[in-house]
């Protein structure tokens, strides 16, 4: 951070003011362990970054560093407004529905790691921590990966990131990036009867992924983002509705296969890439988990850590 910034808590911010500076010289946001330059003039994303990020350091001074340059802003059109993603000017995205504002700011952010943060390796993964050692949780949208992440998190895991385990090839450690859990469908009420009190973002509806809402990061998993961990567990987790819970042991060739599927930018690494997943895939113990229960999930992962 500069010499003259002032950073103060978002939830410090009036939310005038906070609208005010998105929609002039824009808003610096730190979300560790990168920082965010965030500019929109539309009322949903500074609804969402005053809720969800209310424990989040932020400046306005101008002309700092940020890792990423970003905007949210309107696309006129006649029929009805639509939204668009600029990264320092770019346009990786089609234009999506107005509604879909903020979920397409956590969207872009999501590209924008994954594209351009080469220092790890990012892997397509749910990662969480206890006493140091982290689960990894690879799987495909509509297993019940972000349910259960969220669940955990609550249960007093560790958050380090809902969406890209960050795996450094040199230490084998994993970077914490603990930004808002997307919950999808029917995810979204059942985190709100399981944790009433829970922080939720705004509701962007008939996305393509359905109804989309983000939900508040423990206020620990904020504090503690800049902790290391070690990966303990790789875990594929799946959600069959009514089905008993099994935890089963998975083959160490192919967890490999898939966490090399499910890397973002495995082709940057090279060998090395390779050869560090393949050390993190035998220093952990692999499983399947089938459930429907999520207090059974619980109490197994609780099993594992103890």
């Amino acid at each position: 951070m500069s010499v003259g910034v002032t950073p103060r808590l978002v939830q410090a911010v009036q939310p005038d003011a906070l609208s005010a500076a998105l929609c002039s010289s824009g808003l610096y946001l730190r979300m560790d362990p990168f920082v965010v330059h965030v500019r929109s003039a539309i009322p949903i994303v500074a609804d969402g970054i005053r809720r969800l990020y209310a424990e989040h350091a932020c400046w306005t001074e101008t002309g700092q560093f940020a890792d990423f340059h970003v905007s949210v802003r309107r696309k006129w059109r006649p029929s009805r407004p639509l939204c668009l993603f600029e990264m320092d000017g770019q346009q990786p995205f089609t234009p999506l529905a107005y509604g879909e504002a903020y979920a397409f700011l956590e969207w872009g952010l999501n590209w924008c790691i994954t594209s351009y943060c080469h220092n790890w390796i990012t892997l397509h993964a749910a990662v969480l921590e206890r006493d140091g050692r982290a689960v990894i949780l690879p799987a495909p949208p509509g297993s019940g990966k972000s349910t259960l992440c969220a669940a955990l998190m609550l249960d007093g895991w560790r958050l380090l990131s809902d969406e890209m385990a960050l795996l450094d090839p040199r230490t084998g450690l994993l970077t914490a990036s603990p930004r808002p859990i997307s919950l999808k469908n029917a995810s979204i009420d059942i985190m709100r009867r399981r944790a009433p009190s829970a922080i939720m973002g705004p509701v962007a509806l008939d996305t393509m992924k359905g109804t989309v809402c983000h939900m508040q990061v423990s206020a620990d998993s904020t504090a503690r983002a800049r902790e290391l961990a070690t990966p303990a567990w790789i875990i594929f987790p799946r959600y069959v509705a009514g089905a008993p819970l099994t935890l089963s042991a998975r083959a160490k060739a192919d967890a490999l296969l898939n966490l090399h599927r499910n890397s973002f930018n495995h082709h940057v690494h090279g060998r090395q890439g390779f050869e560090t997943l393949a050390d993190v895939v035998e220093r952990c113990d692999v499983y399947d988990l089938h459930y429907s229960d999520l207090d059974e999930a619980l109490a197994c992962f609780d099993r594992l850590s103890a």
